[in-house]
């Protein structure tokens, strides 16, 4: 069979019977796939020296290098490329044997199109998200711009956006979002792009004390205004002069140091607990809140007067979740961070790691991420994070979302299918080890080869349960 010419990013089909090979190149082709066929492992590495291909598809027992050693060369030469197995045995040997070969997916043999059609598009799905991992890791290990903030999904560049047009007035600002977005970033943001870059940044959560504590803290006090006031003290506000002062959570202010802080705005001037003398202040004042603070002048909680002084301009810092497209960069530049203060050689994400981020919702947001790396770290025992250094709420999200991935019909496919790939799928993230992925699906090793062989008999099931697992 003559080698065609090709270019990068095709599927190439190896099965010594010719008739078989085209067949199923023909297959994928007529489904829109750049498909070429060859008749042995020798041909599909020749034909590799000379351009990459993302797929291989490979029968087993072929005269020559094997499918199983091709997997193994495959693994060592191009591990870019991703294999699927084709065999015709129905014990469960073949299978495990493939996937501990470095193969991605298995089949078995009569092969249904429609199930190598699929088995095709979740493999170029997974080799893109490779070749998107390995962008990103280049991309997170560059310099932070200027704003430091991180992202380029349409959502985060609004917020950019605003942050950079905004950013050298001296209009108060009100950023708002959910907890855990970012918005003190943001924050820290205006202050570095703007005129006052060189003078102090000064914060301070509203919420986390109570009102009389709050007012010594912005205001400042003088010796004696209280039991414990040895010595006088400037505020907050008199400390970030000529810089910024930023009020966290300021929808959690008690109603009664709302109207002091109001007066403090109107008139730009403060007075320390205690004393019967003003000062004049000169800070930009930047607030946050998650709450919406509307809602709040509505039933009473917030001074309408105050919002309107503190909310001249307003910044709304997107959820994770409006920004999924940035996930994997947020998380590939947290990863670098913890490794770094850990000294621990951990340099990237797993394929089946970065797919379990995607799926999940996010509900604490960008801090969530970050606490989820840090823990990832701290548990990886290799170069790469693993699904088994995720909490199990990501990783469980991840897998009831699996099966309604997709909306077509013929992607679907039947339980069983699904369930065979699935177990492939998690046999593959384990490197092949039965005890891993019998834990990760919640079965015993036994169950799990009888969802690999299901024709298997007791005696074979028993002796291979007694097969060593892989070294990792």
């Amino acid at each position: 069979m003559s080698q065609p010419v090709r270019s990068q990013g095709d599927i190439i089909v190896v099965d010594d019977d010719v008739d078989t090979a085209n067949l199923l190149r023909d297959a994928l082709v007529v489904r829109g796939f750049n498909a070429h066929a060859l008749t042995t492992a020798e041909e599909c590495l020749g034909l590799l020296a000379e351009s990459p291909a993302e797929i291989v598809i490979t029968d087993v027992n072929m005269p020559g290098l094997s499918g199983i050693e091709l997997c193994q060369r495959m693994r060592r030469d191009y591990p870019a490329t991703l294999m699927i197995v084709i065999t015709g045995a129905t014990g469960l040997d073949t299978a495990i044997e493939a996937i501990r070969a470095g193969a991605y997916d298995y089949l078995t043999k009569p092969v249904k199109t429609d199930a190598l059609a699929i088995a095709v598009t979740r493999a170029l799905q997974h080799a893109a998200l490779k070749r998107e991992l390995l962008r990103l890791r280049a991309v997170a290990d560059r310099e932070l711009p200027e704003h430091q903030i991180v992202g380029s999904s349409p959502a985060i560049a609004r917020t950019i956006e605003m942050v950079e047009r905004i950013a050298a007035s001296d209009a108060s600002v009100l950023v708002t979002g959910e907890s855990g977005t970012g918005k003190e970033l943001v924050a820290r943001a205006l202050h570095r792009l703007s005129n006052r870059r060189d003078r102090p940044f000064v914060a301070i959560n509203c919420g986390a004390m109570p009102a009389p504590l709050l007012e010594s803290e912005l205001f400042g006090h003088v010796r004696g205004a209280f039991t414990d006031a040895k010595q006088s003290r400037p505020g907050l506000f008199v400390q970030a002069e000529a810089g910024t002062i930023f009020l966290d959570e300021i929808g959690e202010m008690p109603l009664e140091m709302q109207a002091k802080l109001l007066r403090v705005l109107q008139e730009r001037r403060v007075r320390p607990v205690g004393s019967d003398t003003d000062f004049p202040i000169n800070a930009r004042v930047v607030t946050a809140t998650n709450r919406n603070l509307e809602r709040e002048i509505e039933e009473k909680r917030f001074r309408e007067d105050l919002y309107y002084r503190v909310n001249v301009v307003s910044i709304a810092v997107p959820s994770l979740r409006e920004r999924s497209s940035d996930i994997l960069l947020l998380a590939q530049r947290f990863l670098l961070q913890q490794a770094r203060a850990s000294r621990k050689a951990v340099v990237g994400l797993s394929r089946g790691v970065a797919e379990k981020l995607l799926a999940y919702d996010w509900p604490g947001n960008v801090r969530e991420l970050e606490n989820c790396m840090a823990r990832a770290v701290a548990l990886c025992q290799h170069t790469e994070i693993t699904i088994d250094d995720l909490p199990a709420s990501i990783v469980e999200h991840g897998d009831a979302k699996m099966v309604f991935a997709t909306s077509s019909p013929v992607e679907l496919g039947t339980i069983d299918e699904l369930a065979r790939r699935y177990v492939g799928q998690v046999l593959a993230a384990t490197g092949g080890n039965k005890s891993r992925a019998a834990k990760i699906l919640g079965i015993d090793r036994r169950s799990l080869y009888r969802r690999l062989a299901p024709t298997a008999t007791a005696s074979e099931l028993e002796i291979a349960d007694t097969q060593p697992e892989p070294q990792e």
